[in-house]
């Protein structure tokens, strides 16, 4: 069958302006739900803590489902994630990466807190103690579906959903057969056992075990991880009145030999020098543990009742060997969650929502060098002393509370909004002498240690977080929606104690992001579409000034679109496109830490202005499926002064799975297929060029065993 361009095009104004204008001519959208591909009526999303349908949501979530996270079989969560619109994820080194929604690529002590990062809607780190590799405790793989929420989150979400959310949804016990088994072997020695039985009606396991070697020298790792789900209907008679019930536990270790960052221009294009690693000594070692208990009810109106608990620890120790002296560092958390909440029916024209978060952390971190700093001038030798440089104790508690709701104006209008409220409570102890001298006291030369502790304090932040919608469901499949929103994180732990030089007392704001946007989705017989534009401004941005001390003077805008078009071009070929063209800029002026120098209206570092993908899907026989994906970062700047420019680049990679028998599965991935040299992150710093280069062409194969 032959597709003319100009034809599609057309047909996409046609459905343009039928959406808009109606009239003569447009089709009957009731015959376009009898479409096989009308996939957005389908589509039902679990972020809100209530299944709701795509198309009644206001604002841009994508859902990642089962079948194409199998097919895409990653080796780690970027290659699933970096599928959605507006979403890039720079791989590390091992299970390492980060992360950037709507946003630029963020790094720092805090960077993270500008992500909301869930399992079954319920964060899995506490507000103040959140980690730039945080996604490594997920088991992303085995997921039922992966929600991506881009933008500031909604009412009952507080801290940390500033730019995106990431929603981990475990299966339910019910989804799996007796018993699973696979084996993925490839490139480097890479081997993973993935695993899952139902050992009962309501009691179900899956887990993988994961052996690799690295591409680069001295990067092997070894992970596993662990969950185990039971799912409940409980009797009226029961202590809860009924209802389900749902417990999961979750689990994770990794133990990772880290390559270090290439130095020098154009690094990453040379063939012997991206296979070597400079820091041999490099590790990261991390376990996390997590235990939940969720219970749902229809209430005696018809409405929902839910009430959360969640126990989180985590541990984590890794050699910081980006910094002179290669301290080690090793933090840790022990949190509890408790949510609740109740939904109203949605009968007549209002429905609403309102609810409770609590939450509790004891965190510790210390950081220590074994020995004199060898890197770097004697200026810089002389103010990294051996010994403790940190070691710290922080306990905080939250109270959340939350109200949403929305109005049906007319048929096709609503309109909603909600109200978030959260105070934050630090209590900080120091468990060293306060100040900038060594562990025993003695000061070091050029005025003081690099290292400052403050002195045992506490500190509270209170934010409101209003949003407002429009939506109007146009002719039933499609969608148009309009958001101003506004998200919030406090400082994290590490911003406020863990500080340099002569600064005693970080007094930080909480960073604010305020957004609009506009967003139309929908499906046209064989074309579904989502479309959004935005519009942002963060204030109170924390960072380190030329003194080095922590303030949170920065200001920045952020404006762009974003699309995805899937078309069904027939029974055996699907094509989709999808990315963002953005712009990230500073809005204000000056010198930071390292000498580097923020000018009003320059790009952000690291935020590159389009990201785009194209993925052609097949079938070429019944149980034979097969996808070319051609992924392209496009040009930015490694710098702030926006001087060090990384051109950007194109990945290819296909991907086959064939069903060979009833009981059995194979799956091809070959990575890179042009073996395209490529840095999966680069940065300037210390004066010069750094990259972390991207894997080159590698083939993996996986073999799955399921009895049904």
């Amino acid at each position: 069958m032959q597709h003319n361009p100009r034809m599609i095009y057309r047909s996409f104004l046609r459905v343009a302006a039928c959406t808009l204008f109606g009239g003569a001519g447009c089709p009957t959208w009731a015959a376009q739900h009898a479409e096989p591909n009308a996939v957005l009526a389908e589509v039902v999303v679990s972020i809100t803590r209530r299944p709701v349908p795509r198309l009644d949501y206001a604002g841009s979530i994508d859902r990642l489902d089962a079948p194409q996270l199998a097919l895409v079989g990653a080796q780690h969560y970027a290659d699933a994630l970096n599928r959605v619109p507006g979403v890039y994820i720079q791989r590390g080194s091992g299970q390492e990466g980060l992360i950037a929604i709507r946003s630029p690529v963020l790094t720092g002590a805090g960077s993270c807190g500008a992500f909301l990062v869930l399992e079954d809607s319920l964060p899995i780190r506490p507000t103040g103690f959140c980690n730039v590799n945080e996604l490594l405790e997920l088991n992303t793989d085995q997921a039922s579906a992966i929600e991506v929420l881009r933008g500031a989150g909604p009412a009952l979400y507080g801290a940390n959903a500033v730019h995106g959310i990431i929603n981990v949804i475990t299966p339910d016990a019910l989804d799996y057969q007796p018993a699973t088994i696979s084996l993925d072997s490839g490139a480097n020695r890479f081997k993973r056992l993935r695993f899952s039985t139902a050992a009962t009606e309501n009691l179900a396991l899956y887990g993988n075990v994961t052996q690799d070697a690295g591409w680069r020298a001295h990067s092997a790792s070894n992970e596993a991880k662990l969950n185990v789900l039971s799912d409940h209907q409980l009797d009226r008679g029961t202590l809860l009145g009924g209802g389900t019930l749902r417990l999961t536990a979750s689990g994770t270790l990794l133990n990772q030999q880290t390559a270090g960052l290439l130095v020098g221009r154009d690094a990453y294009r040379n063939l012997t020098l991206i296979r070597s690693n400079a820091n041999p000594e490099a590790f990261r070692d991390a376990w996390s543990a997590r235990l939940a208990a969720q219970w749902q009810r229809d209430s005696t109106h018809g409405g929902l009742d839910q009430l959360s608990l969640m126990l989180r620890d985590s541990q984590m120790q890794f050699l910081q060997h980006f910094l002179p002296g290669e301290p080690l560092e090793r933090n840790g958390q022990i949190s509890a969650l408790l949510s609740a909440s109740h939904r109203s029916a949605d009968r007549g024209l209002w429905r609403w929502g309102t609810g409770a978060d609590l939450e509790w952390a004891d965190g510790s971190l210390l950081e220590t060098q074994a020995g004199p700093t060898l890197q770097g001038s004697a200026a810089a030798r002389a103010i990294r002393p051996t010994g403790r440089h940190y070691d710290y104790a922080v306990r905080a508690l939250s109270l959340g509370l939350w109200l949403d709701g929305e109005r049906q104006l007319t048929k096709r209008l609503a309109v909603g909004g909600g109200l978030r409220g959260d105070g934050t409570h630090y209590r900080y102890d120091n468990r060293m002498r306060d100040g900038n001298t060594d562990e025993s006291g003695v000061p070091c030369a050029s005025g003081g240690c690099l290292y400052s502790r403050p002195a045992g304090r506490s500190d509270q932040f209170h934010n409101v977080a209003p949003k407002l919608h429009l939506r109007f469901a146009a002719n039933g499949e499609q969608s148009i929606y309009a958001v101003l929103a506004r998200g919030f994180r406090p400082p994290e732990a590490t911003e406020l104690y863990r500080l340099q030089r002569q600064q005693a007392i970080a007094s930080l704001q909480a960073e604010v992001l305020d957004s609009a946007e506009l967003g139309w989705l929908g499906n046209y017989r064989a074309l579904h579409w989502t479309l959004a534009a935005f519009t942002m401004r963060k204030r109170h941005v924390i960072l380190r000034d030329s003194s080095g001390f922590n303030i949170s003077d920065g200001r920045t805008r952020h404006q762009g679109l974003e699309y995805l078009l899937d078309w069904q071009m027939s029974p055996l070929w699907r094509l989709t496109l999808s990315g963002s063209q953005t712009r990230h800029r500073y809005d204000f002026s000056l010198v930071i830490d390292g000498g580097d120098t923020i000018t009003a209206g320059y790009d952000v570092r690291t935020a590159p202005r389009q990201l785009q993908s194209l993925r052609l899907d097949f079938q070429w026989r019944p149980g034979l499926h097969g996808e070319l994906e051609v992924l392209r970062v496009g040009r930015y700047f490694a710098d702030a002064a926006n001087l060090t420019p990384y051109p950007g680049h194109a990945v290819a990679n296909m991907r086959f799975l064939w069903q060979v028998a009833r009981l059995w599965q194979l799956s091809l991935r070959l990575d890179n297929l042009s073996d395209a040299r490529y840095a999966d992150r680069a940065d300037f710093a210390q004066g010069d060029y750094r990259y972390i280069p991207g894997r080159p062409r590698s083939a993996f194969v996986q073999l799955q065993w399921q009895n049904n």
